[in-house]
C-alpha cells in the first residue's frame, strides 16, 4: 500500500538582522582635538570649535553647581575662568577633573550618542602622566561605547591634506604649530618616528611678544592684554599682504586713544617662523637622519604637512617652504589643510569612520 502522506518542508528559521541593532553596532564617528587654547569636536553632521576653558557658578534657585564653557565662560567669568590644558595636557588630577567636566558639557551640548566610535588626537610629546590624564578625560565621557582610540595629532592633521586615510599608508613629515608646543614627527605608514616637541617655540609666545612690541611701538602709551594680542594676530597677521591697522582704547582717566599698529604683529610672527625653521632644520631633522636615514631621504622629497592654529596665518605655509628650502639648500614642498585649526579633529573623525566600517 502506498503512503499518500506528504512531508511539510522544514520551516525556515533563519533570523533577519534587526535593523536597529545593526545601526547601533555601527555607531557614530566622532573626532576630538582637546587643545590648550581651543577644542574641536567633529561628528558626522557638525564641527564645534570653542575655547578650552571652564567656569562654574551656583544656581540662584537650587544652589546646584552649574557649568559654562568656551567663549561664554571666558566672557562672563573672566575672573574665575579656568584653562585646564595650559601645557597641552591635563598635568594633574585637579586639571583632569576640570577637563572631564568641560568635555562632558561639550558632548552633551552636541548630542553625541553613546553608541559612537571616538578617535582623539594626542600631542606627540613625552609626557606619560599627561597622556594618561587625557585618556581618562575622553573615556569618562558618556560616548565611545563602540571604541575609543588615540592617534598622534600631527598624523590626524595630515589626513585632510592627503584627502583621507591614505595618509596612514604614506611616508611624510608633519609639523604641528600649536599654541603651547612646536611638534614635529616623521610617519611611516602610520608609525611615528623620531617625535620632537619643544615648548620654546609657541603661538602663545607670539602673543606675549606682540604685547611687548606694541608697548614699544607706541612709546608706552598702549598696553594690551594677551587675549587682545591673540585677536590681533588671528585677524591681522598675513605673510602675503599685511596692512597696518587702527584700534581704540579707553584711557584710565576717561576719553579714548586711537593708535595704529604697523610692525608689532608681523615682527613677532617673523621671529616665530625663523625659530620654527631653525628648530626643524637643526634639531628635528638631524635626529631623524641619525636614526632613520632612509625615511629622512624619502620624506624630504615629499610634501611636509603643517597643522595647528599658527598655520592659519595667510602666507605662512609658503613662507615656511621658502625659508626651510634656503636653510637646507634644497627644494622643499609644504602644504596645509584648508582649515589647519580644524584638521586634527577632522582627520580623527575620518579615521573613526574608517574604523567603524572595518568593524561592521
Amino acid at each position: 500500500m502506498s503512503d499518500d502522506s506528504t512531508e511539510e518542508p522544514d520551516e525556515d528559521t533563519t533570523e533577519e538582522p534587526d535593523e536597529d541593532t545593526t545601526e547601533a553596532t555601527e555607531g557614530a564617528a566622532v573626532g576630538v582635538k582637546l587643545g590648550s587654547t581651543r577644542t574641536v569636536l567633529k561628528t558626522d553632521d557638525t564641527v564645534d570649535k570653542m575655547l578650552t576653558c571652564l567656569a562654574t557658578y551656583e544656581d540662584a534657585l537650587t544652589g546646584e553647581e552649574r557649568i559654562l564653557y568656551g567663549e561664554e565662560a571666558a566672557r562672563e567669568y573672566p575672573d574665575t575662568v579656568r584653562y585646564m590644558l595650559r601645557s597641552g595636557l591635563p598635568e594633574d588630577d585637579e586639571n583632569a577633573e576640570a577637563a572631564a567636566k568641560f568635555f562632558q558639557a561639550v558632548v552633551e551640548a552636541n548630542d553625541v550618542p553613546e553608541a559612537s566610535g571616538v578617535v582623539y588626537a594626542v600631542p606627540t610629546m613625552e609626557n606619560e602622566a599627561g597622556i594618561r590624564n587625557l585618556e581618562s578625560v575622553i573615556e569618562s565621557a558618556a560616548i565611545g561605547d563602540v571604541f575609543t582610540r588615540a592617534y598622534p595629532e600631527s598624523l590626524c592633521g595630515a589626513v585632510p591634506v592627503f584627502g583621507g586615510v591614505e595618509a596612514l599608508d604614506e611616508i611624510f613629515l608633519s609639523i604641528n604649530l600649536g599654541s603651547t608646543n612646536l611638534e614635529a614627527c616623521a610617519f611611516r605608514r602610520g608609525e611615528a618616528l623620531a617625535p620632537y616637541a619643544t615648548g620654546g617655540v609657541t603661538g602663545s609666545e607670539v602673543d606675549r611678544r606682540i604685547v611687548s612690541y606694541i608697548e614699544e611701538e607706541t612709546q608706552g602709551r598702549v598696553n594690551v592684554d594677551l587675549t587682545t594680542a591673540r585677536e590681533y594676530k588671528e585677524e591681522h597677521a598675513n605673510f602675503d599682504a599685511f596692512e597696518p591697522f587702527t584700534d581704540v582704547i579707553q584711557q584710565p582717566g576717561g576719553g579714548a586713544h586711537e593708535f595704529t599698529i604697523e610692525d608689532s604683529v608681523m615682527d613677532a610672527c617673523d621671529e616665530y617662523l625663523d625659530e620654527v625653521v631653525d628648530a626643524v632644520a637643526n634639531e628635528f631633522l638631524p635626529e631623524l637622519a641619525n636614526d632613520y636615514m632612509k625615511v629622512y631621504q624619502i620624506a624630504l622629497d615629499e610634501t611636509i604637512v603643517l597643522t595647528g592654529g599658527m598655520a592659519c596665518i595667510p602666507g605662512l605655509v609658503d613662507e615656511f617652504e621658502r625659508r626651510l628650502s634656503d636653510e637646507l639648500q634644497r627644494d622643499i614642498k609644504a602644504d596645509a589643510a584648508d582649515r589647519p585649526d580644524l584638521a586634527a579633529a577632522e582627520g580623527a573623525h575620518e579615521i573613526a569612520s574608517q574604523l567603524l566600517k572595518h568593524q561592521s
